[in-house]
Formats: C-alpha cells, sequence, structure tokens
C-alpha cells in the first residue's frame, strides 16, 4: 500500500509518462494503488510533498522517497559526474510531464517552470577547466553563457592546439537572444524550428544562409526530423546523412538530444564530419524505437563507426 499524508495541490491532469504505455497507467483510479489522497484539496497552496512513504503492509517495512532525491539517484545510476553541478539554495526544481501517444509516437510536454536561477558566469568560472575536452552549452541566458564561453576562450588562448577544449553550442528555441551564441561555437547546432523562424525550408538553405553568422573556420549542423540532418564545414561542402527511422515509432523524447550527443561523440573521437552525421541519425532514429534512454550505449554498440577503431 502506498500513503502519502504530505501536503500537495489537487491534480486535475492526468498525464502518462514518456516511459510507460498508455494503457497500463491509471492515474484516474487511486483505489487501485490504495492511494490514500484524503488531503489532496485541503492544501492549495502548496506545492509538492517534502517527503513520500512507500508501506508494505504484509511485512511493515517502509521506504522514504525525499522529493527531488531521485534526481540524483538517477545521475549516480548512470555513471554521471555531477560533482560540478550548482546546488541552488533558492526556487523550486522544475518538473515536466511528457504525454506521448503510442499510436504515432509523438509528445506533448506539460511544463511547470518554476524560479529555479540559471547556472552564472561566475558560477562556471569555479569549474577547473583541464578535466575538459569538449564543452557543449545549450542556449538558455545567453549573455551569461557567452560570458562562459569567453573564459573558455581565454584557457584556449594559452594551450597547445592539440590541447584546446572544443566549444559546441545549440540554438533550438526560437528566441532573438539565442541568437548571439552563433559565433561562439565550433560546432553549432541549430533546430529547424530556429531555421524556419529565419525564413529557411530546408536543411541545406539553412546552413547556407545562416553560415555567415558562425566564426571561421565552425561546423554547423541542421536536422531536419525525417529527412536527415545536414552539415557544412569551412570547406564549403554541404553533407548530409538521411534519417533512418525505426520499424515503429514508439518515443520522440530526447531524439534530437541523442543526435548531437551521438555528433559530438563521433567528432571528438576524431570522426569525420559525415560519420558524425551519419551516427547522429542513426541513434536519434533507434532512439525513437523504444521508450527511455537506459542501456542506450549497448543498443548503439553495434552502429558506431568503424573508422573510430
Amino acid at each position: 500500500m502506498l500513503q502519502t499524508h504530505a501536503q500537495c495541490c489537487r491534480c486535475s491532469v492526468h498525464p502518462v509518462p514518456s516511459w510507460a504505455p498508455c494503457q497500463l497507467v491509471l492515474w484516474p483510479n487511486f483505489q487501485k494503488y490504495c492511494i490514500d489522497v484524503s488531503l489532496l484539496s485541503e492544501h492549495p497552496q502548496c506545492f509538492l510533498p517534502a517527503s513520500m512513504v512507500i508501506s508494505n503492509t504484509s511485512t511493515g517495512s517502509r521506504t522514504i522517497l525525499h522529493m527531488n532525491s531521485f534526481i540524483m539517484a538517477d545521475f549516480s545510476q548512470r555513471d554521471i559526474d555531477v560533482s560540478a553541478v550548482v546546488l541552488q539554495v533558492e526556487g523550486q526544481t522544475p518538473c515536466a510531464c511528457c504525454v506521448v501517444c503510442p499510436s504515432t509516437g509523438t509528445r506533448t510536454v506539460i511544463l511547470s517552470d518554476t524560479n529555479l536561477p540559471d547556472v552564472t558566469a561566475e558560477d562556471f568560472s569555479k569549474v577547473h577547466l583541464h578535466q575538459f575536452k569538449w564543452i557543449h552549452w545549450e542556449g538558455r541566458n545567453a549573455e551569461e553563457q557567452v560570458k562562459m564561453i569567453q573564459q573558455v576562450e581565454r584557457y584556449n588562448s594559452m594551450l597547445p592546439q592539440q590541447q584546446k577544449i572544443t566549444i559546441s553550442v545549440e540554438i533550438e528555441k526560437t528566441r532573438e537572444p539565442l541568437y548571439q551564441l552563433f559565433p561562439h561555437g565550433d560546432v553549432v547546432f541549430v533546430s529547424k524550428d530556429v531555421a524556419r523562424d529565419f525564413g529557411f525550408e530546408s536543411a541545406e538553405a539553412a546552413l547556407k544562409g545562416l553560415y555567415s553568422r558562425v566564426k571561421q573556420g565552425a561546423i554547423l549542423i541542421c536536422a531536419w526530423a525525417e529527412k536527415g540532418a545536414d552539415a557544412l564545414g569551412p570547406d564549403g561542402v554541404i553533407i548530409h546523412s538521411d534519417a533512418f527511422p525505426p520499424e515503429s515509432l514508439v518515443d520522440t523524447l530526447g531524439a534530437g538530444d541523442t543526435f548531437n550527443a551521438a555528433v559530438i561523440y563521433t567528432l571528438s573521437k576524431g570522426g569525420s564530419l559525415q560519420d558524425a552525421l551519419t551516427f547522429g541519425c542513426r541513434v536519434a532514429g533507434r532512439k525513437c524505437g523504444f521508450h527511455g534512454y537506459d542501456s542506450i550505449s549497448k543498443v548503439f554498440d553495434d552502429m558506431q563507426p568503424q573508422s573510430l577503431f
């Protein structure tokens, strides 16, 4: 039996986790799970419970889940180093609920974006840069991120070429302040939405039209969903990879992130731009064929570019 007597708010939306088939998740039927929800409507001023107690009625044992502890546990389970993460003393943890349609694989994200501060350039200055080979920025608070990148550029200026940190940025959202990141990446990922915001209707057209915004010698990459992805480097040659859709579309959540990660992985290992683009499309396509990300490296072992070995 699961009991929660913590103070929380009434929930009028019955979302479906992205990792679970819709037909298996029956949140409206609280009695099915013996969940005591008698206090749900008594404390509308509160946001989330501080903790939840899961009790085993047959043994009397219990497990206490403290709010947000699952986040750190998730990182630890997947061997993600969070030693440089800034722990905030103000604000609340943002929460996003992803509703996935099993028949099409499309998703709707319901975001509760609270007042958690973004990482600042001052926070970043406390990080020891010598431990990094590649640093990637997803465009958010761009003015602060430019200051962070400038710290890396100053650090790089004192190093030989082979020891310099590679800088990549992703410009995904159609927000004008993010566009100042274009000239600050050695590798720049631009989204289909941003390309369309500039009036381009294909990845190739976007690369040709936006390349003047990146710095000399940079690589510009644009993924275009089912049409694959294109890249343009300093040699002026457009490189293309087709998409690799799964047999059955299950969950597209995170496909763009897995594409970026696979491209960065390949380039950081010395792979060619063509290999990186193709591997990125393969990984993103395979990702869309199953829920979640667990054991993703095992799934993709057979797809790594042979040139990396």
